[in-house]
């Protein structure tokens, strides 16, 4: 049994059958360039940070509806995945993200403690995107 998933289910099915839109949840993720090069982290681990991360955020923020509607339709998920290009920029963004109440995780690989990722728990894109603009789609 999912926790509180059936509120949030209920709330997209109504708005659904209403004719409204559901709205539209987007996990996004902003992943640090650098780790690709200069720092030469393989492909699998840079996949792998931001797996962590979504996953942290997701587990998180479980209770929240927008998370609980964003994992009724599995087969619908969104996810965007952005990058920073350093580490100073990673944590000045996870900064902002707090002073503006906006769930997210810090993801940091451990034993080094080296901040790789962040992730947001799920969100309609008008409510973040203005803290996200600057960032490119991660290449």
């Amino acid at each position: 049994m999912h926790r509180g998933v059936g509120p949030a289910f209920r709330v997209v099915r109504k708005m659904a059958a209403s004719g409204a839109e559901p709205q539209v949840l987007v996990q996004y993720l902003v992943l640090r360039k650098d780790l690709q090069a200069p720092f030469s982290w393989p492909a699998g681990a840079l996949v792998a940070q931001a797996c962590h991360a979504a996953t942290a955020a997701l587990h998180t923020h479980r209770d929240h509806p927008h998370t609980a509607a964003y994992l009724q339709e599995l087969g619908r998920m969104r996810k965007v995945v952005l990058e920073a290009p350093d580490e100073t920029t990673l944590k000045e963004l996870a900064e902002t993200l707090q002073q503006k109440n906006i769930d997210h995780m810090l993801w940091l690989e451990q034993p080094e403690n080296i901040a790789t990722c962040i992730a947001l728990r799920p969100y309609p894109k008008e409510e973040v995107g203005q803290y996200l603009k600057k960032f490119r789609l991660f290449k």
